[in-house]
């Protein structure tokens, strides 16, 4: 566990004091309480929490090329790797509800809800009206069978109209 101060780290790392500032202000790596920096745990925290693509411009301005450090984490902090992965997989996802949408495969909720409401408001005037519409028809007939035909035609006929299908 040797302790480095900011400048031995840099140096350690082949990296600018800058550049160890930015890691300790972004929590890549911890220091102790005076100042200085566990270097086996800041390099393996470094290495975990470092985009690939800074490794790489780092290693090729490093003067002292940087031990292998170990793959643990004990800062428990969340690979940048896994992450990388959650992050691409949300955004994903994202992108296949957009494309639904404009693919029309996609709906909005409330777009349901008004049509639902309509089409429910359209069937229920419908049923309601059906009084007003064969009290004095109904009133005529004389016979049972033909009062339940004349119901069931209309109510059949509002029921057609709630499924979307043409009147009869």
């Amino acid at each position: 566990m040797p302790l480095l101060s900011l400048r031995g780290y840099a140096k350690h790392r082949g990296v600018s004091l800058s550049a160890v500032q930015k890691a300790i202000k972004s929590g890549r790596i911890v220091t102790t309480g005076d100042g200085q920096i566990d270097s086996v745990q800041a390099d393996a925290t470094w290495e975990k929490r470092t985009r690939p693509g800074q490794k790489k411009r780092a290693e090729e301005r490093a003067v002292v090329p940087a031990p292998e450090a170990p793959r643990a984490d004990s800062a428990g902090g969340l690979d940048y790797f896994k992450a990388r992965a959650i992050r691409e997989s949300y955004l994903a996802r994202l992108a296949k509800i957009e494309f639904e949408e404009r693919t029309a495969k996609l709906v909005s909720r409330d777009e349901v809800q008004v049509a639902a409401f309509t089409k429910a408001r359209t069937v229920r005037d419908s049923l309601l009206n059906l009084p007003d519409r064969l009290a004095a028809l109904l009133a005529a007939e004389t016979e049972a069978g033909t009062v339940h035909e004349i119901l069931t035609m209309e109510i059949r006929r509002a029921l057609d109209e709630l499924a979307g299908a043409d009147s009869h």
